[in-house]
Protein backbone atom coordinates (compact mmCIF):
# COMPACT_ATOMS: atom_id res chain seq x y z
CA UNK A 1 0.00 0.00 0.00
CA UNK A 2 1.74 3.01 -1.11
CA UNK A 3 1.37 6.64 0.94
CA UNK A 4 -2.32 8.19 0.61
CA UNK A 5 -3.77 4.80 -0.61
CA UNK A 6 -6.81 4.10 1.52
CA UNK A 7 -6.48 0.45 2.80
CA UNK A 8 -8.27 -3.08 0.68
CA UNK A 9 -10.70 -3.38 3.21
CA UNK A 10 -12.07 -0.16 3.37
CA UNK A 11 -12.48 -0.34 -0.88
CA UNK A 12 -14.02 -3.75 -0.28
CA UNK A 13 -16.21 -1.75 1.86
CA UNK A 14 -17.52 0.80 -0.31
CA UNK A 15 -19.98 1.21 -3.52
CA UNK A 16 -19.28 2.84 -6.62
CA UNK A 17 -21.50 4.78 -8.02
CA UNK A 18 -22.41 7.97 -10.62
CA UNK A 19 -23.55 9.92 -7.49
CA UNK A 20 -26.28 12.94 -8.23
CA UNK A 21 -26.37 16.77 -7.88
CA UNK A 22 -28.31 17.73 -5.01
CA UNK A 23 -31.02 19.02 -6.72
CA UNK A 24 -31.64 16.24 -9.39
CA UNK A 25 -34.83 14.87 -9.96
CA UNK A 26 -35.18 12.34 -12.41
CA UNK A 27 -36.70 9.28 -13.06
CA UNK A 28 -35.86 5.70 -14.09
CA UNK A 29 -35.41 5.13 -17.98
CA UNK A 30 -38.61 4.46 -19.50
CA UNK A 31 -40.29 3.99 -16.25
CA UNK A 32 -41.79 8.07 -15.90
CA UNK A 33 -44.16 8.95 -12.77
CA UNK A 34 -43.59 5.39 -10.76
CA UNK A 35 -41.65 6.85 -8.14
CA UNK A 36 -43.47 9.29 -6.34
CA UNK A 37 -42.81 12.01 -3.30
CA UNK A 38 -45.04 11.85 -0.15
CA UNK A 39 -46.75 15.03 -1.89
CA UNK A 40 -47.17 12.91 -5.24
CA UNK A 41 -48.53 10.41 -3.42
CA UNK A 42 -51.14 12.12 -1.79
CA UNK A 43 -52.45 12.99 -4.85
CA UNK A 44 -52.19 10.02 -6.41
CA UNK A 45 -54.02 8.46 -3.17
CA UNK A 46 -56.50 11.15 -3.58
CA UNK A 47 -57.34 9.84 -6.86
CA UNK A 48 -57.76 6.19 -6.23
CA UNK A 49 -59.74 6.92 -3.27
CA UNK A 50 -62.11 8.97 -5.28
CA UNK A 51 -62.36 6.24 -7.82
CA UNK A 52 -63.01 3.04 -6.13
CA UNK A 53 -65.30 4.83 -3.70
CA UNK A 54 -67.08 6.13 -5.65
CA UNK A 55 -71.00 5.12 -5.81
CA UNK A 56 -71.70 2.71 -8.58
CA UNK A 57 -75.69 3.42 -8.12
CA UNK A 58 -77.62 5.40 -5.46
CA UNK A 59 -77.36 1.94 -3.58
CA UNK A 60 -74.32 0.13 -4.15
CA UNK A 61 -71.04 1.59 -3.13
CA UNK A 62 -67.48 -0.38 -2.66
CA UNK A 63 -65.72 0.36 0.74
CA UNK A 64 -62.60 1.63 0.40
CA UNK A 65 -60.51 -0.88 2.42
CA UNK A 66 -56.29 -0.11 3.52
CA UNK A 67 -53.62 -2.45 4.06
CA UNK A 68 -50.84 -1.41 5.24
CA UNK A 69 -48.15 -3.87 6.44
CA UNK A 70 -45.24 -3.06 8.36
CA UNK A 71 -41.40 -4.09 8.62
CA UNK A 72 -40.24 -5.91 11.03
CA UNK A 73 -37.86 -8.65 8.89
CA UNK A 74 -38.53 -12.41 10.26
CA UNK A 75 -41.65 -11.06 12.21
CA UNK A 76 -43.42 -10.94 8.31
CA UNK A 77 -44.00 -14.44 8.91
CA UNK A 78 -47.18 -13.27 11.68
CA UNK A 79 -48.58 -11.18 8.76
CA UNK A 80 -48.60 -13.96 6.43
CA UNK A 81 -50.26 -15.91 9.15
CA UNK A 82 -52.66 -13.51 9.70
CA UNK A 83 -53.68 -13.07 6.16
CA UNK A 84 -53.96 -16.32 5.52
CA UNK A 85 -55.87 -17.22 8.38
CA UNK A 86 -58.70 -14.19 7.49
CA UNK A 87 -58.95 -16.49 4.20
CA UNK A 88 -59.15 -19.16 6.40
CA UNK A 89 -61.96 -17.62 8.51
CA UNK A 90 -63.55 -16.23 5.41
CA UNK A 91 -63.12 -13.11 6.70
CA UNK A 92 -60.51 -11.29 4.22
CA UNK A 93 -61.83 -7.58 3.29
CA UNK A 94 -61.13 -6.95 -0.60
CA UNK A 95 -58.43 -4.10 -0.41
CA UNK A 96 -58.23 -1.59 -2.51
CA UNK A 97 -55.25 0.06 -1.47
CA UNK A 98 -52.17 -1.86 -0.14
CA UNK A 99 -48.62 -0.33 1.25
CA UNK A 100 -46.03 -2.19 2.56
CA UNK A 101 -42.77 -1.36 4.03
CA UNK A 102 -39.34 -3.46 4.48
CA UNK A 103 -40.57 -6.76 4.77
CA UNK A 104 -44.08 -5.58 4.55
CA UNK A 105 -43.19 -4.45 0.85
CA UNK A 106 -42.00 -7.70 0.25
CA UNK A 107 -45.36 -9.65 1.54
CA UNK A 108 -47.57 -6.47 -0.18
CA UNK A 109 -47.73 -7.98 -3.76
CA UNK A 110 -48.90 -11.11 -2.51
CA UNK A 111 -51.62 -9.71 -0.41
CA UNK A 112 -52.32 -6.99 -2.88
CA UNK A 113 -53.31 -9.92 -5.37
CA UNK A 114 -55.58 -11.59 -2.21
CA UNK A 115 -56.17 -14.96 -1.10
CA UNK A 116 -55.14 -17.31 -4.32
CA UNK A 117 -51.60 -16.11 -3.60
CA UNK A 118 -51.91 -17.55 0.16
CA UNK A 119 -49.61 -20.65 -0.79
CA UNK A 120 -47.00 -18.70 -2.06
CA UNK A 121 -47.30 -15.93 0.56
CA UNK A 122 -47.00 -19.07 3.44
CA UNK A 123 -43.89 -20.44 1.44
CA UNK A 124 -42.07 -17.34 1.42
CA UNK A 125 -42.23 -17.41 4.72
CA UNK A 126 -42.20 -20.75 6.52
CA UNK A 127 -40.58 -23.01 3.49
CA UNK A 128 -37.00 -21.94 4.70
CA UNK A 129 -35.71 -20.03 1.99
CA UNK A 130 -34.94 -17.18 4.75
CA UNK A 131 -33.11 -19.59 6.73
CA UNK A 132 -31.02 -20.58 4.18
CA UNK A 133 -30.25 -16.87 1.94
CA UNK A 134 -30.34 -14.53 4.98
CA UNK A 135 -28.65 -16.15 7.68
CA UNK A 136 -26.10 -13.50 9.73
CA UNK A 137 -23.83 -17.02 9.80
CA UNK A 138 -23.14 -16.68 6.12
CA UNK A 139 -21.91 -12.80 5.98
CA UNK A 140 -18.30 -12.14 5.23
CA UNK A 141 -16.71 -9.23 7.28
CA UNK A 142 -15.52 -6.65 4.88
CA UNK A 143 -17.29 -8.12 1.69
CA UNK A 144 -19.55 -5.73 1.25
CA UNK A 145 -21.57 -2.23 2.82
CA UNK A 146 -23.32 -5.39 4.48
CA UNK A 147 -23.42 -8.10 6.85
CA UNK A 148 -25.26 -9.77 4.32
CA UNK A 149 -25.00 -9.82 0.94
CA UNK A 150 -27.28 -7.77 -1.10
CA UNK A 151 -27.33 -11.30 -3.68
CA UNK A 152 -29.25 -13.46 -0.78
CA UNK A 153 -31.54 -10.72 -0.75
CA UNK A 154 -32.27 -11.13 -4.43
CA UNK A 155 -32.48 -14.91 -4.46
CA UNK A 156 -35.16 -15.12 -1.95
CA UNK A 157 -36.92 -12.24 -3.86
CA UNK A 158 -36.71 -13.79 -7.20
CA UNK A 159 -38.56 -16.86 -5.69
CA UNK A 160 -41.78 -15.09 -5.39
CA UNK A 161 -41.95 -12.27 -7.56
CA UNK A 162 -41.97 -13.46 -11.39
CA UNK A 163 -43.74 -12.27 -14.48
CA UNK A 164 -47.71 -14.55 -13.42
CA UNK A 165 -47.47 -12.02 -10.45
CA UNK A 166 -46.40 -9.09 -12.54
CA UNK A 167 -49.65 -9.51 -14.80
CA UNK A 168 -51.73 -10.12 -11.75
CA UNK A 169 -50.73 -6.43 -10.43
CA UNK A 170 -50.76 -5.14 -13.69
CA UNK A 171 -54.49 -6.11 -14.24
CA UNK A 172 -55.59 -4.70 -10.24
CA UNK A 173 -54.15 -1.65 -11.48
CA UNK A 174 -55.81 -1.02 -14.16
CA UNK A 175 -58.95 -1.82 -12.27
CA UNK A 176 -58.53 1.10 -10.02
CA UNK A 177 -56.29 -0.43 -7.36
CA UNK A 178 -53.26 0.71 -6.50
CA UNK A 179 -50.01 -0.73 -4.25
CA UNK A 180 -47.41 1.54 -3.38
CA UNK A 181 -44.16 0.35 -1.58
CA UNK A 182 -41.69 2.94 0.37
CA UNK A 183 -38.20 3.16 0.54
CA UNK A 184 -36.20 5.52 1.70
CA UNK A 185 -33.94 8.17 -0.61
CA UNK A 186 -30.60 8.85 1.11
CA UNK A 187 -29.14 11.55 -0.71
CA UNK A 188 -32.20 13.22 -0.19
CA UNK A 189 -32.97 12.33 3.20
CA UNK A 190 -36.42 11.38 2.42
CA UNK A 191 -39.38 8.95 1.47
CA UNK A 192 -39.89 8.08 -1.71
CA UNK A 193 -43.58 6.26 -3.21
CA UNK A 194 -43.10 3.74 -5.27
CA UNK A 195 -46.26 2.99 -7.53
CA UNK A 196 -45.80 -0.90 -7.88
CA UNK A 197 -48.72 -1.34 -10.20
CA UNK A 198 -47.49 1.46 -12.35
CA UNK A 199 -44.09 -0.49 -12.88
CA UNK A 200 -46.08 -3.73 -13.50
CA UNK A 201 -48.38 -2.31 -15.83
CA UNK A 202 -45.23 -1.14 -18.14
CA UNK A 203 -44.20 -4.99 -19.16
CA UNK A 204 -47.99 -4.82 -20.98
CA UNK A 205 -46.45 -2.12 -23.03
CA UNK A 206 -43.35 -5.00 -24.18
CA UNK A 207 -40.65 -4.24 -22.04
CA UNK A 208 -41.92 -6.89 -19.30
CA UNK A 209 -38.05 -7.54 -18.56
CA UNK A 210 -36.76 -4.21 -16.87
CA UNK A 211 -40.38 -3.62 -15.29
CA UNK A 212 -39.62 -7.11 -13.44
CA UNK A 213 -36.24 -6.20 -12.74
CA UNK A 214 -37.53 -2.79 -11.60
CA UNK A 215 -40.22 -4.19 -9.66
CA UNK A 216 -37.67 -6.50 -7.24
CA UNK A 217 -35.12 -3.61 -7.06
CA UNK A 218 -37.79 -1.64 -5.46
CA UNK A 219 -38.90 -4.43 -2.95
CA UNK A 220 -35.15 -5.16 -2.61
CA UNK A 221 -34.32 -1.33 -1.71
CA UNK A 222 -37.32 -1.28 0.66
CA UNK A 223 -36.28 -4.23 2.62
CA UNK A 224 -32.58 -3.52 2.80
CA UNK A 225 -31.77 -2.02 6.57
CA UNK A 226 -28.54 -0.20 6.52
CA UNK A 227 -26.02 -1.98 8.00
CA UNK A 228 -27.52 -5.79 7.41
CA UNK A 229 -27.71 -5.47 3.43
CA UNK A 230 -26.08 -3.16 1.38
CA UNK A 231 -27.61 0.11 -0.24
CA UNK A 232 -30.00 -0.28 -3.86
CA UNK A 233 -28.61 1.81 -6.70
CA UNK A 234 -31.38 2.90 -9.05
CA UNK A 235 -29.99 4.43 -12.27
CA UNK A 236 -32.18 7.40 -13.22
CA UNK A 237 -32.38 9.70 -16.40
CA UNK A 238 -32.77 13.23 -16.04
CA UNK A 239 -31.77 16.56 -18.54
CA UNK A 240 -27.92 16.34 -17.19
CA UNK A 241 -27.54 12.42 -17.56
CA UNK A 242 -27.68 9.27 -15.65
CA UNK A 243 -27.06 8.75 -12.20
CA UNK A 244 -27.81 6.65 -9.31
CA UNK A 245 -30.02 6.83 -6.69
CA UNK A 246 -29.38 5.26 -3.30
CA UNK A 247 -32.14 3.91 -1.75
CA UNK A 248 -32.69 1.78 1.59
CA UNK A 249 -34.87 0.56 4.10
CA UNK A 250 -38.50 1.94 3.72
CA UNK A 251 -38.81 1.66 7.68
CA UNK A 252 -35.73 4.56 7.74
CA UNK A 253 -38.22 7.16 6.77
CA UNK A 254 -41.67 6.06 6.95
CA UNK A 255 -42.34 2.85 9.52
CA UNK A 256 -45.90 2.55 8.18
CA UNK A 257 -47.87 4.40 5.32
CA UNK A 258 -51.49 4.42 5.45
CA UNK A 259 -53.54 7.72 3.87
CA UNK A 260 -52.29 11.69 3.38
CA UNK A 261 -53.25 14.55 5.76
CA UNK A 262 -54.56 15.47 2.04
CA UNK A 263 -57.15 13.04 2.92
CA UNK A 264 -58.53 15.15 5.86
CA UNK A 265 -59.12 18.14 3.66
CA UNK A 266 -60.86 16.37 0.88
CA UNK A 267 -64.36 18.07 1.32
CA UNK A 268 -66.17 14.92 0.35
CA UNK A 269 -64.15 12.92 2.73
CA UNK A 270 -66.78 11.40 4.83
CA UNK A 271 -68.83 10.82 2.38
CA UNK A 272 -66.25 8.20 0.22
CA UNK A 273 -64.81 7.11 3.02
CA UNK A 274 -67.55 5.84 4.57
CA UNK A 275 -67.88 2.38 5.21
CA UNK A 276 -64.47 1.60 4.78
CA UNK A 277 -61.33 0.65 7.10
CA UNK A 278 -58.13 0.99 7.81
CA UNK A 279 -56.16 -2.35 8.35
CA UNK A 280 -52.46 -2.74 10.31
CA UNK A 281 -50.49 -5.53 10.45
CA UNK A 282 -46.98 -4.83 12.51
CA UNK A 283 -44.62 -7.32 12.00
CA UNK A 284 -42.98 -6.92 15.39
CA UNK A 285 -43.82 -6.81 19.12
CA UNK A 286 -44.36 -3.29 19.70
CA UNK A 287 -44.14 -3.53 23.86
CA UNK A 288 -40.42 -3.41 24.94
CA UNK A 289 -38.20 -6.28 26.54
CA UNK A 290 -35.58 -6.43 28.55
CA UNK A 291 -32.41 -9.05 28.01
CA UNK A 292 -28.47 -8.60 28.14
CA UNK A 293 -27.35 -7.55 24.80
CA UNK A 294 -23.75 -9.22 23.38
CA UNK A 295 -20.95 -7.52 22.90
CA UNK A 296 -20.46 -8.32 19.13
CA UNK A 297 -21.37 -6.00 16.26
CA UNK A 298 -23.97 -8.36 14.66
CA UNK A 299 -25.54 -8.65 18.06
CA UNK A 300 -25.57 -4.55 18.72
CA UNK A 301 -27.15 -4.36 15.13
CA UNK A 302 -29.65 -6.31 16.03
CA UNK A 303 -30.73 -5.07 19.08
CA UNK A 304 -30.67 -1.24 17.77
CA UNK A 305 -32.77 -2.81 14.69
CA UNK A 306 -35.37 -4.07 17.22
CA UNK A 307 -35.59 -1.07 19.19
CA UNK A 308 -35.97 1.42 16.28
CA UNK A 309 -38.83 -0.70 14.91
CA UNK A 310 -40.62 -0.53 18.45
CA UNK A 311 -40.06 3.25 19.31
CA UNK A 312 -40.64 3.88 15.72
CA UNK A 313 -44.11 2.18 14.87
CA UNK A 314 -45.89 2.89 18.16
CA UNK A 315 -45.12 6.64 17.05
CA UNK A 316 -46.33 5.73 13.92
CA UNK A 317 -49.76 4.12 15.15
CA UNK A 318 -50.29 7.16 17.32
CA UNK A 319 -50.40 9.26 14.62
CA UNK A 320 -52.22 6.86 12.07
CA UNK A 321 -54.90 6.47 15.22
CA UNK A 322 -55.11 10.33 15.06
CA UNK A 323 -55.67 10.33 11.38
CA UNK A 324 -58.21 7.63 11.62
CA UNK A 325 -59.97 9.47 14.02
CA UNK A 326 -60.14 12.67 12.40
CA UNK A 327 -61.41 10.86 9.07
CA UNK A 328 -63.99 8.87 10.56
CA UNK A 329 -62.45 5.61 9.59
CA UNK A 330 -62.50 2.90 11.99
CA UNK A 331 -58.42 1.14 12.60
CA UNK A 332 -58.26 -2.58 13.36
CA UNK A 333 -54.27 -2.98 14.23
CA UNK A 334 -52.76 -6.70 14.51
CA UNK A 335 -49.47 -6.97 16.02
CA UNK A 336 -47.06 -9.94 17.32
CA UNK A 337 -47.78 -10.45 20.88
CA UNK A 338 -44.71 -11.13 23.10
CA UNK A 339 -44.18 -14.54 23.98
CA UNK A 340 -41.26 -16.84 25.66
CA UNK A 341 -40.02 -18.15 22.68
CA UNK A 342 -39.97 -14.91 20.49
CA UNK A 343 -36.61 -14.10 19.77
CA UNK A 344 -34.85 -11.48 17.34
CA UNK A 345 -36.74 -10.09 14.07
CA UNK A 346 -33.99 -10.89 12.62
CA UNK A 347 -33.65 -14.70 13.58
CA UNK A 348 -34.54 -16.26 10.06
CA UNK A 349 -34.60 -19.75 12.13
CA UNK A 350 -37.44 -21.60 9.99
CA UNK A 351 -39.10 -23.75 13.08
CA UNK A 352 -39.49 -20.04 15.02
CA UNK A 353 -40.88 -18.71 11.94
CA UNK A 354 -43.71 -21.59 11.09
CA UNK A 355 -44.44 -21.03 14.63
CA UNK A 356 -45.18 -17.27 14.08
CA UNK A 357 -47.33 -18.30 10.83
CA UNK A 358 -49.20 -20.69 12.47
CA UNK A 359 -50.16 -18.71 16.04
CA UNK A 360 -51.07 -15.77 14.01
CA UNK A 361 -52.82 -18.17 11.13
CA UNK A 362 -55.00 -19.60 14.12
CA UNK A 363 -55.75 -16.26 15.56
CA UNK A 364 -56.70 -14.97 12.64
CA UNK A 365 -58.95 -17.75 11.75
CA UNK A 366 -60.62 -17.52 15.03
CA UNK A 367 -61.66 -14.10 14.44
CA UNK A 368 -59.23 -12.85 17.10
CA UNK A 369 -56.19 -10.96 14.89
CA UNK A 370 -57.51 -7.52 15.33
CA UNK A 371 -57.53 -4.73 17.84
CA UNK A 372 -60.01 -2.04 17.06
CA UNK A 373 -59.39 1.58 17.11
CA UNK A 374 -62.79 3.97 16.64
Amino acid sequence: MTDGEPPRRLLRRSMSRTAAPPLLNGDPEGFEGVRLSLGEAQEALVRAADRIAAPRSIFAREPLNILALSGGAAGGAFGAGVLAGLTKAGKRPNFAIVTGVSTGALMAPLAFLGPAWDDRLADAYTGGHAARLLALRRFVPGAGPGLIRGEALDALIGAFIDDELIAGVAAAHAQGRRLFVATTDLDRQRAAIWDMGAIASRALTGDGERALHLFREVLAASASLPGLFPPRLIPCVSEEGVYDEMHVDGGVAAPLFVLPDALLRWKQVGRRLRGGRVYLIVNTILEPGSRITSGNVPAILIRSFDTMLRFSYRQALSLTATFCAGAGLPLEIASITPAPHHGSMMNFDTKSMKRMFDAAFEEAAAGKAWTRYA
